[in-house]
């Protein structure tokens, strides 16, 4: 089936947003220890690469991967991380990079696994914040743009592993 692509969100928007966010961000942490940013795999790459050089502090870097699994009897059950941190956050400032949130059933687990690693302070960044269609009570501290419905991809985001390389963000609905 093919799919239709509708500009949504350009590059130039995004590009703009993430300077933006990036002083933002700067300017809510302070001290001389380095904040850890944390990449959720895999649609948060691209926004991760041009989120953090536009943090203006030392930061270190580490990646987790989520993966779900349909055999589970509830949301929670199901999700497990597939590749998990290599640096301890413990006493540190965190900032966790994601590419959307929706429901927050995949940040609500990983928050409460990195609250047990005692970090100094955790916080979310999201490049979309579906803040309407929130389940469970995940705050995006850093929203890069608010939306309400919608499937989007590009810039990270994909549907079925395609159109993450999209500079922009499209709207993806079925060719009539």
């Amino acid at each position: 089936m093919a799919h239709k692509l509708t500009p949504f969100i350009t590059a130039e928007q995004i590009a703009g947003r993430n300077v933006e966010l990036g002083r933002e961000i700067t300017a809510s942490y302070s001290g001389d220890k380095p904040l850890v940013c944390i990449c959720v795999l895999k649609g948060a790459f691209l926004f991760f690469a041009d989120i953090i050089r536009r943090i203006d502090r030392e930061i270190e870097i580490d990646f987790v991967r989520l993966a779900s699994y349909g055999s589970a009897t509830s949301r929670s059950e199901d999700i497990v991380f597939s590749k998990d941190l290599e640096i301890s956050i413990e006493g540190k400032d965190v900032l966790v990079i994601e590419d959307i949130v929706d429901t927050g059933h995949s940040m609500d687990f990983l928050l409460h696994v990195l609250r047990r690693r005692n970090p100094k302070s955790l916080k979310i960044c999201a490049l979309i914040d579906k803040h309407e269609r929130r389940e469970k009570a995940v705050t995006v501290d850093f929203a890069g743009f608010k939306l309400s419905d919608g499937f989007i991809v590009g810039y990270g985001l994909d549907y079925d592993e395609r159109y993450r390389e999209l500079g922009g963000i499209f709207e993806l609905s079925n060719e009539s």
